[in-house]
C-alpha cells in the first residue's frame, strides 16, 4: 500500500500555470517554486494570507476497536488525553529511540484516527504498531489538503463558511462547509502564523482554489514554506531529524510523555537522554545570499553541520538551522563555515520569528 504510486495533485495545472515545474516531494509533483518573487509570497505569509498546496503530506486512516492503542504505540504523545476533533504533533520512533517520521494525529471520534506523515517511515510504523490488533491501516490519497496561512487567514475562511471559525482552538478540528463543499478545517499549520489545514475530496480542490485566490491569497511555493518554518525554528524531516537522531537532541523534549504506558522506542529514548552527541542551533551567516550548504568548524576543528539554509529578506540576512557537538551550541559562538561557500557564522537563539510562538495560537 504505502509503495504504490500516488496521484498527481488535482492542481497541478493552476501550479504549472503560475511557472511551477512541480518537483517530486513525498511521491506527488510538489511547486517548489513559481515565477513570482518568493518575497511576496513571504510577505503574505507573515502579513495577510497565503495558500500552500500541501497533497504531498500523506493521510492515512486508523480504525477498529484498537485504534486507539495503535497511534498510542506509534507515537510520543499520550493519545488517552486527546478528545474526538483534537490533534497533536508527535514523533514517531525507531526501536532505537532515534527519530523515523513526525506526524498530526487526530482523533476523529468512533474508533477512527488520522494520521498525517510526512517523508518519513510513519506507513511502515503504523502497520507494525497494529499487527495483532483489531484495527485497520488504510493510507487515502482521496482528500487532498490546503494550508491557508497568515494573520488574516481567519477572515478570508469566516466569509466562506458556517461555522464559527473563531471559535476553533488551537490544534481541533471541524467537519463543516466552504465555499459550499464538505470540509475538515484543522486550526494547524507549519508557518509560524495563525493558519488553517483545509481538506476536502480531491475533486474539489480546483474550484476551491480559484474561490481562494478570488478571496485575494497569494498562492505559496515550497521555497516560501522553507524560508517560514525555518524561521519559526520547525522541522522537516530529514534534514533536521532523522533516524540518528533522538529527540533530546533537536530540542523535542516537550514531545515526550513521560506517563504514558508503552510506546515503540520508550526505554531506549530515555536511556538516551542526557547524552547529545549534537545540539540544534540557529545560525546567521555573513553572507548575503542563501547558502547550499556548509561544514561548521571552531579553530580548524569541525563542530557540526548546516541543515535547513534559506535567506529571509524579512530576518535581514541568511540563516539556517544546523546541527553543533555539545559545548558549542552558546548563542553568539562564532563558526567559521566551509562549503560551495567559505564564510562565518554566529549561533543564534530558536526561534529566529516569534519565539514565543504568539502568532500562530492566538
Amino acid at each position: 500500500m504505502s509503495s504504490k504510486i500516488r496521484p498527481e495533485s488535482t492542481l497541478a495545472s493552476r501550479h504549472r500555470a503560475l511557472g511551477s515545474n512541480l518537483e517530486d516531494w513525498n511521491g506527488v509533483g510538489t511547486p517548489w517554486n513559481y515565477t513570482a518573487d518568493t518575497c511576496k509570497e513571504h510577505d503574505a505569509i507573515r502579513e495577510s494570507a497565503g495558500v500552500f498546496d500541501v497533497v504531498g503530506l500523506k493521510k492515512v486512516w486508523v480504525r477498529g476497536p484498537d485504534a486507539m492503542a495503535v497511534v498510542d504505540h506509534l507515537n510520543t504523545r499520550d493519545m488517552s488525553k486527546i478528545v474526538v476533533n483534537q490533534s497533536v504533533y508527535g514523533l514517531i520512533l525507531n526501536e532505537e529511540g532515534k527519530i523515523t517520521d513526525d506526524a498530526i494525529i487526530s482523533n476523529m471520534g468512533n474508533d477512527e484516527y488520522l494520521v498525517i506523515h510526512g517523508t518519513g517511515n510513519g506507513m511502515e510504523m503504523i502497520e507494525n504498531s497494529a499487527k495483532g490488533k483489531n484495527a485497520t491501516v488504510e493510507l487515502d490519497d482521496s482528500i487532498q489538503s490546503l494550508a491557508l496561512q497568515g494573520p488574516k487567514s481567519l477572515e478570508v475562511l469566516d466569509a466562506h463558511t458556517p461555522f464559527d471559525l473563531a471559535s476553533l482552538k488551537y490544534f481541533h478540528l471541524t467537519h463543516t462547509t466552504l465555499f459550499g463543499f464538505d470540509v475538515m478545517i484543522s486550526r494547524t499549520g507549519y508557518s509560524g502564523e495563525r493558519g488553517y489545514e483545509i481538506y476536502s475530496d480531491r475533486d474539489n480542490m480546483p474550484e476551491m482554489w480559484d474561490k481562494i485566490m478570488a478571496a485575494g491569497v497569494v498562492p505559496c511555493s515550497f521555497d516560501c514554506l522553507d524560508k517560514v518554518r525555518v524561521e519559526a525554528a520547525l522541522l522537516f524531516y530529514p534534514y533536521d531529524m532523522h533516524e540518528e537522531i533522538s529527540p533530546w537532541e533537536v530540542q523535542m523534549d516537550w514531545a515526550m510523555s513521560r506517563t504514558k504506558g508503552d510506546f515503540r522506542g520508550r526505554d531506549a529514548v530515555f536511556a538516551l537522554e542526557g547524552k547529545n552527541k549534537i545540539e540544534l542551533v540557529g545560525l546567521v551567516f555573513d553572507h548575503d545570499e542563501i547558502l547550499e550548504d556548509g561544514d561548521l568548524y571552531i579553530d580548524g576543528k569541525k563542530v557540526g553541520v548546516v541543515n535547513s539554509p534559506v535567506f529571509s529578506h524579512r530576518m535581514h540576512g541568511s540563516i539556517a538551522l544546523g546541527h553543533v557537538t555539545p559545548g558549542n551550541e552558546a548563542i553568539g559562538t562564532k563558526l567559521e563555515v566551509r562549503g560551495t561557500v567559505n564564510t562565518t557564522a554566529v549561533i543564534h537563539s530558536l526561534a529566529f520569528y516569534d519565539p514565543e510562538k504568539k502568532a500562530s495560537r492566538d
